[in-house]
């Protein structure tokens, strides 16, 4: 195995023992909840916007490691982004653990890279996208629950 893949796994799994931003956001200005009925990972993603800016996202929920890790990471991401640039950082993961090309920005994803090779694994693609699609779900202000489904 790589020192890279040994990375990679270890960024995984210090990230699912302790996620980080797992917690209710009590002044969130928005919400939105996600399930993925598959494996039963579930997932409400908290944040709080201010001048069109995500100034906190948190997240409470239950899942796999991949579940959880992607969470507790894409949390530390989208912070002190503009909505449009997290919209944008939806896009590139969900390229990323897909394996489609990526569309937008060559910027580099950092520790989301981790994430790579998820898509030579379709059926964790949606543990690792499901806080994604449903952070998505709250920048737009969708009420509706997110399914991977």
């Amino acid at each position: 195995m790589s020192d890279l893949t040994e990375l990679y796994q270890e960024l995984i799994l210090d990230h699912n023992r302790l996620p980080r931003n797992r917690r209710r956001l009590e002044e969130a200005s928005r919400q939105a909840e996600g399930h993925n009925p598959l494996c039963g990972d579930r997932v409400t993603v908290f944040l709080k916007i201010e001048n069109n800016v995500v100034t906190e996202a948190t997240f409470e929920g239950s899942g796999c490691a991949i579940s959880t890790a992607s969470a507790s990471l894409m949390t530390e991401a989208v912070r002190g982004r503009s909505l449009d640039q997290a919209k944008n950082l939806f896009k590139r993961f969900h390229s990323l653990v897909t394996g489609d090309a990526v569309e937008e920005g060559n910027e580099d994803l950092g520790k989301l890279e981790v994430f790579s090779n998820v898509c030579q694994y379709p059926a964790r693609v949606k543990c690792a996208t499901l806080a994604w699609h449903t952070v998505h779900a709250a920048l737009e202000s969708h009420q509706e629950a997110v399914s991977t489904e």
